[in-house]
């Protein structure tokens, strides 16, 4: 039997003399990642700052207790249903982390912990890292809002929308007006509004051989095509239309934004549907996203193919029209007579679109069955990052191919 000094077990634990400040580093960057019940076997206790933020992490991720406690191996776990110490908390985790880390913790706490009744408080909501998501939550609730929590949330719904205007009309703009001007042709255009792609391509039967033997050729432009000037291109016709059933909260908000940006551009006829089984025409909001979100019921069931014949009464000018479903697809109404109407707006000229999701979330859950049936018809169903969506829009509006970003991801 061997006996082991107190000196010597000190020398064989990892916090012992003379192990290295890279050791220090490693074991504590490991003892912050395991936890509380790691203290023992990594030898290293936490002070100071990083006992602070083991303490948050451990409020929402070890179990059992209450928020606000900044111990360190004695870390209180769990968030509690005290709306200030909850408060508290989600001060620390922004003091301590960043804010996309905040964000995610912030997810969790609502997710795993049951806090959303507490985001009914005004002083929660002062308190909290405004997101996409977090206001995807606040719709939710909206229904259940106490009348002196309503301002604080509309102030927070508008920091998120004004934060996403400003990263994505400019570009959205340009892009939309740019595919606007290209899919107006003019048979007559100046020098600079040539658009030579098209000029080459409608003139390749008048293809000629040079004089000399080698083969080149020249194409004698008989007819020219020109970009139309956006002041003088056609207008197009542009319906969103939107399911909005809680699984959709992300792209509900990005939608709205979009649908904004777009209703502000004069080229274009914007109209903004939002449908469960029931269908709300919001066009009339859409010079406020903030009234559009308010005005949407995140929740309930689906039922696409009510919402397609409302969006298919609105269409005046087939040839001249993109409609946008937005929908992870889960029929509640007819299927059949969904597809036929997908089918007889094609038929028609409209160029239709299928957003399974308008999100930074990756791939969505989706009924892959209806999503093979609407790529049958020639409308594939894919999700799209809101950077990708100003692209899709610029296809959709010039009918050419849709740029879809992975096709593993659609059918």
């Amino acid at each position: 039997m061997t006996t082991v000094t107190e000196s010597g077990r000190d020398a064989e634990r990892p916090g012992a003399a003379g192990r290295g400040a890279a050791d220090d580093e490693r074991l504590r960057r490991w003892r912050m990642v395991l936890g509380a019940d790691s203290a023992e076997s990594t030898g290293c206790t936490l002070t100071g700052r990083d006992a602070a933020m083991d303490g948050a992490l451990n409020a929402l991720y070890g179990g059992g207790g209450r928020p606000g406690s900044r111990g360190g191996s004695e870390r209180s776990a769990g968030l509690g249903a005290s709306a200030p110490s909850v408060a508290r908390w989600l001060g620390d985790i922004r003091t301590y982390f960043p804010s996309s880390v905040v964000q995610v913790m912030q997810r969790d706490a609502i997710d795993r912990l049951g806090l959303s009744a507490l985001l009914l408080e005004p002083e929660m909501l002062e308190a909290v890292e405004a997101d996409v998501h977090l206001v995807g939550t606040l719709l939710s609730l909206n229904k259940a809002m106490p009348e002196t929590t309503k301002e604080t949330a509309r102030a927070v719904v508008r920091k998120v929308v004004d934060d996403l205007e400003k990263r994505l009309a400019t570009r959205t703009r340009a892009t939309l007006t740019g595919a606007l001007d290209r899919s107006a042709k003019i048979n007559r255009p100046r020098h600079h509004d040539i658009d030579w792609g098209r000029t080459i391509r409608a003139n390749l039967k008048n293809y000629l051989l040079l004089p000399g033997g080698d083969g080149a050729g020249t194409v004698v432009p008989e007819r020219l095509i020109g970009y139309g000037r956006a002041a003088q291109a056609v207008k197009k016709d542009v319906i969103l239309c939107i399911d909005q059933s809680g699984s959709m909260a992300a792209s509900v908000v990005y939608a709205s934004v979009f649908g904004a940006v777009l209703a502000s551009m004069r080229t274009l006829r914007t109209r903004l549907v939002v449908f469960d089984t029931a269908v709300v025409d919001l066009t009339e909001q859409l010079d406020d996203p903030v009234d559009v979100l308010f005005g949407t019921q995140l929740g309930g069931g689906t039922d696409i193919n009510r919402a397609l014949a409302y969006c298919q009464s609105q269409i005046t000018r087939p040839a001249d029209t993109v409609v946008v479903l937005i929908s992870d697809l889960y029929e509640g109404g007819i299927r059949d007579e969904m597809l036929k109407r997908v089918a007889a707006m094609k038929a028609s000229g409209v160029q239709f679109v299928t957003l399974l999701a308008l999100s930074d979330e990756g791939a969505p859950a989706y009924d892959r069955e209806h999503a093979a049936a609407l790529g049958v018809l020639g409308a594939p169903a894919f999700a799209c990052t809101p950077d990708l969506f100003p692209e899709v829009m610029a296809a959709a509006l010039e009918k050419r191919q849709l740029p879809i970003p992975d096709k593993e991801t659609h059918q």
